[in-house]
């Protein structure tokens, strides 16, 4: 077998390159934009306790984003190969943790998220059609132990036709994808600039405003993070701040899926640092305004307890009473469309490149006769699927949770863990390959990307003392890769 790092920085030849400029910033944007931004500034708010700290908070969450994009940029435009960083872990370390990544990535973060958008697409779908409920079951829960059982409820049928329809369409070439990521991007960012101005503009109330704006700072409504500490001690908001991390972070995830279609961007060199650039700040920018909508519009108690922590139906439904719910179901049905097609988009292109350096199953190394990997396409698919249907169970309460709501909160920390590892990467790669063509220089070099190594790397290590329960097993998922690599990489 080839040493596959030779043609690291070789442009792939196999692929239609097919995705411009606008198309590749659109796959940043319809990637990151999911649900999150919709939900989870209520379970910040009850973390941080402030509207001043919510907003500090995603600062934070935006500089990491935009400096991590950043710093991807030097990799993509020195490596533009399909599979992205699964490319630089391997390059800048060693195939072992490129398959660490990719294993991760296949196992719980790609199919995991996929699963959970879809499935966040059929509840607000929900609102819509009542057949579509999570307790109208086609088949009722099966327990397989205490704790587990197996269902497939309306609500889990739609999730799997969303996944099931768009891995088709991908399998038909890449055009395919990209009018689906363009048209529903498009739409979606349109939709959020217009919950962001209706905020602004009809939502206004001065009462939340002079409340929110005028205690800026002032803490209050904190939960325990652990039992004992709040937000309301400088060390517990230090800790509550860095816990918060996990929803904002995981709302403006997956901007790094553009590098893994690398194969297929028109200029490569120019349009991936480009498109992470402009996507990451177009998003979080949008992110940070959402925000602001919110405080204005909503008395921060309200943002704090908002009803199943919805926290933009509630704004809307401030501003167009008994039609908020509806019209912000349709808006998240758009939003969670087109990202859940990014998501599929991308992944397989991961795969891909494993498979092609025999790390993957080999047919998902083919391209169909459409120039695109059918065969990753649809194990991506096929696993996304299946991670539907496992459901948690309750006793106490008899409630049933989802299997890959757990697995993605597990992985959170694993996630972060790459993104940390493949900065290092860009460190490791001045050292060992000074002479290297790199048409793009991470901006601020070195400063800016060790302060997001720092940054992340305090993050992350304040999540495994105080999210022990959630982090720990993340680490446990990637260190199971280490012996099926052994036994996965070629032997010749």
């Amino acid at each position: 077998m080839a040493n596959p790092t030779s043609a690291s920085t070789t442009l792939d030849t196999e692929f239609t390159r097919g995705l411009g400029l606008y198309d590749s910033t659109m796959v940043v944007v319809g990637s990151m934009i999911g649900s999150g931004i919709f939900i989870v500034s209520a379970d910040m708010a009850r973390t941080v306790g402030g509207a001043g700290w919510l907003l500090a908070a995603w600062l934070l969450t935006g500089a990491l984003t935009i400096v991590g994009a950043l710093s991807y940029g030097e990799l993509a435009a020195m490596m533009p190969r399909a599979g992205g960083q699964y490319v630089y872990l391997r390059e800048a370390f060693s195939p072992l943790w490129g398959f660490l990544y990719g294993w991760t990535l296949f196992l719980v973060i790609q199919t995991g998220t996929i699963a959970a958008v879809a499935v966040g697409f059929a509840r607000y779908f929900g609102a819509l059609v009542p057949w579509i409920k999570e307790d109208h079951y086609l088949i009722a829960p099966v327990h397989v132990s205490t704790g587990y059982a197996f269902s497939l409820s309306t609500t889990q049928l739609v999730g799997i036709l969303m996944i099931a329809l768009l891995t088709w369409t991908n399998t038909r070439g890449l055009e395919y994808g990209r009018i689906v990521q363009n048209i529903f991007t498009t739409a979606k960012t349109g939709a959020l600039v217009g919950l962001i101005l209706l905020g602004l503009l009809l939502g206004w109330n001065h009462t939340a405003v002079a409340d929110n704006f005028g205690n800026l700072w002032a803490r209050r409504g904190t939960v325990d993070i652990v039992p004992g500490l709040t937000a309301m001690g400088a060390f517990g908001l230090f800790v509550a701040i860095c816990v918060s991390q996990t929803g904002s972070l995981f709302s403006a995830d997956a901007w790094n899926n553009i590098t893994f279609t690398a194969g297929e961007v028109k200029e490569p060199r120019r349009n991936i640092p480009l498109s992470l650039a402009l996507g990451t700040i177009v998003v979080i920018g949008l992110y940070l305004l959402a925000n602001v909508a919110y405080l204005v519009t909503l008395p921060f108690d309200a943002i704090q307890h908002a009803a199943s922590d919805r926290v933009a139906t509630a704004t809307l439904n401030v501003i167009f009473p008994g039609l908020g719910a509806t019209i912000m179901a349709i808006g998240i049905m758009i939003s969670t469309f087109g990202c859940t097609n990014g998501l599929v988009l991308a992944g397989a292109r991961a795969y891909y490149a494993m498979a092609r350096d025999r790390l993957f199953f080999r047919p998902a190394g083919r391209l169909n006769d459409a120039k695109v990997p059918a065969w990753a396409l649809v194990l991506q698919g096929v696993w996304a699927v299946f991670l539907v249907l496992p459901r948690t169970y309750d006793p106490a309460t008899r409630a049933y949770g989802n299997l890959y709501s757990n697995l993605l909160d597990y992985v959170i920390s694993a996630a972060l863990i790459f993104y940390i590892l493949t900065i290092a990467g860009v460190f490791r790669l001045r050292r060992t390959r000074p002479n290297a063509d790199r048409p793009y220089r991470t901006w601020g070099y070195p400063l800016v990307p060790a302060l997001y190594v720092a940054g992340a790397a305090t993050i992350l290590l304040v999540l495994f003392v105080y999210r022990t329960a959630t982090t720990w097993p993340g680490l446990i998922i990637v260190l199971l890769g280490v012996p099926v690599y052994f036994l996965w990489k070629p032997r010749d």
